[in-house]
């Protein structure tokens, strides 16, 4: 698993979820979407899939982004 996977995987952990404007201004990382990918085809210590769903949520400008949330396995 990549340090940026294990990054955003350990965040998901934490706190549950994450957007893409978190993970660029807190972790550097820019591609959340791809890092998503990766940790969806990964397995975690128990050998479980990881699996991470995303929800599509409006600010209150209206502007629409993606929340990405661990799912609890």
């Amino acid at each position: 698993m990549s340090p940026q996977c294990t990054t955003v995987l350990n965040h998901l952990r934490k706190t549950g979820s994450i957007t893409g404007v978190e993970a660029e201004s807190v972790h550097r990382i820019r591609h959340l979407p791809s890092r998503i990918f990766e940790l969806n085809r990964q397995r975690d210590e128990k050998g479980r899939r990881i699996s991470i769903n995303p929800t599509t949520q409006y600010d209150v400008t209206g502007q629409r982004y993606v929340r990405y949330f661990l799912r609890s396995v």
